[in-house]
C-alpha cells in the first residue's frame, strides 16, 4: 500500500495557510492522531485520544479540526450509510471495506487504472471529481481460522 504522505509541521502550517485557516495546536494534534493509528476513527475516537495531550478539548472544537482538515485535503471523510463519519489519511487513490461484524474499517488498493475504467462509463460529457468505492461485509469464516 502506498504510504501517506506526511507533512512537514512547516508545509501543514502552509496547507492550511493556503486554505485561508491558521495553524494551531489543536489541528496539529489531532492530524498527527489520525496520522499514528491509520484505523479510520470517528470523531468520537479522535476525540477520546486527543484528550490525553489536551485535556481540556471539546468536542466541538474536535469536530470543527477535522472539518477543517477534510475541506484542506488534508484527510479525508469516509461515509458508510447510517454510520459515522470515519477520517482517513490515506490521500492516494484507494478503495474502503467496512467490516459490520467487528466495525473496522480498512483501506484497499485499486488495480492500476481502474479508476480510469470508472470514468471511462460515465455518460458523455461527465466528468467525476471524485470517485469513492466502498466495499461493506464481514470478515470470511475462513480467513479468520488463517
Amino acid at each position: 500500500m502506498p504510504a501517506t504522505v506526511t507533512l512537514s509541521p512547516d508545509q501543514f502550517a502552509q496547507t492550511l495557510a493556503d486554505s485561508g485557516l491558521r495553524n494551531t495546536p489543536q489541528r496539529e494534534v489531532i492530524y498527527s492522531i489520525l496520522l499514528k493509528k491509520r484505523d479510520h476513527p470517528t470523531a468520537d475516537e479522535v476525540y477520546a485520544r486527543v484528550k490525553a495531550e489536551l485535556p481540556t478539548i471539546s468536542l466541538a472544537t474536535v469536530y470543527n479540526c477535522l472539518e477543517a482538515l477534510v475541506n484542506c485535503n488534508l484527510v479525508r471523510a469516509v461515509n458508510f450509510e447510517r454510520e459515522p463519519t470515519r477520517y482517513c489519511p490515506n490521500l492516494h487513490p484507494h478503495a474502503h471495506f467496512h467490516d459490520e461484524t467487528a466495525g473496522s474499517t480498512h483501506d484497499i488498493d485499486l488495480p492500476p487504472g481502474l479508476l480510469d475504467q470508472v470514468r471511462a462509463i460515465l455518460p458523455p460529457g461527465y466528468d467525476a471529481l471524485s470517485i469513492e468505492i466502498s466495499f461493506r461485509g464481514r470478515t470470511a469464516p475462513e480467513a479468520a481460522t488463517r
